[in-house]
């Protein structure tokens, strides 16, 4: 476990400082949608942070509006230490819970990256990983040579590691949430999983949902953004300058007045 300083001065624990700037960028640029979220909690709305790693998307819920009650979710131990920590330290009040959510309740294995955290995955898939870090290293300013020796270390030594693995609704009846103003999926290709978890009594306790979706996950982006306004949802998606030429984007779903 390693500190990270954040640019807003506040220190976090982290397994890969690089990356830790890399997720913080993400969660407080100006157009994205993780922020955009973001401004619309109010006093007293609950998230619940799915694929939380060591927090990050949490702390700027919690920057954005303080009376958020937050439950952050994330099965990887290393991550979920981090994760621990950084909200005793910064959101006092937060709950963290060391469990995957997908479709069933149960067990599975998953393959933890300790080079690259963020890509580890229920469906991990090392060529596409590399790809992906290396096309995003590509469209950070990185040149071709120096982005071939990065990604040639980043999946090498991925650890299969079990987890258990629970639902949305089974995460809302056990910790007593009656309604979810927002709903943070980051799960590296299991995005369509977490949708199949949520009983069809429990979407109406659902306000929103910002999502990291990969298109080249099974359904892809389509078929999860039609299951989102099936259940009443209104979506946007964007793809941000550095996923440029993957399939990874974001969605903003809202629920219809």
């Amino acid at each position: 476990m390693r500190s990270y300083r954040l640019d807003d001065g506040r220190r976090v624990w982290c397994t890969s400082p690089a990356e830790a700037g890399s997720l913080w960028r993400e969660m407080t640029a100006e157009d994205g949608y993780y922020r955009q979220a973001a401004t619309r909690l109010r006093p007293g709305d609950t998230v619940l942070d799915v694929g939380a790693n060591i927090g990050l998307a949490s702390l700027a819920f919690a920057g954005a509006q303080p009376a958020a009650r937050i439950t952050a979710v994330e099965p990887v131990p290393a991550l979920f230490d981090c994760l621990e920590r950084n909200l005793a330290d910064q959101v006092p009040g937060a709950r963290a819970l060391r469990v995957a959510v997908g479709a069933a309740p149960g067990r599975a294995s998953m393959v933890y990256y300790p080079g690259a955290p963020a890509n580890s995955s229920l469906y991990a898939d090392r060529e596409a990983d590399d790809r992906l870090s290396r096309t995003f290293l590509r469209n950070s300013g990185i040149d071709e040579e120096s982005a071939e020796v990065i990604v040639g270390d980043l999946h090498a030594n991925g650890e299969t590691i079990e987890v258990e693995v629970t639902t949305v609704s089974e995460v809302l009846r056990s910790n007593g949430l009656t309604e979810v103003a927002l709903l943070k999926i980051d799960v590296e290709r299991a995005e369509r999983d977490v949708l199949a978890g949520i009983e069809p009594g429990d979407w109406p306790r659902i306000g929103s949902i910002v999502a990291e979706v990969d298109d080249g996950a099974p359904g892809g982006l389509d078929a999860f953004c039609k299951q989102l306004h099936a259940q009443g949802f209104t979506t946007r998606v964007r793809q941000d300058e550095t996923l440029r030429g993957t399939d990874i984007h974001e969605v903003d779903a809202v629920r219809e007045a």
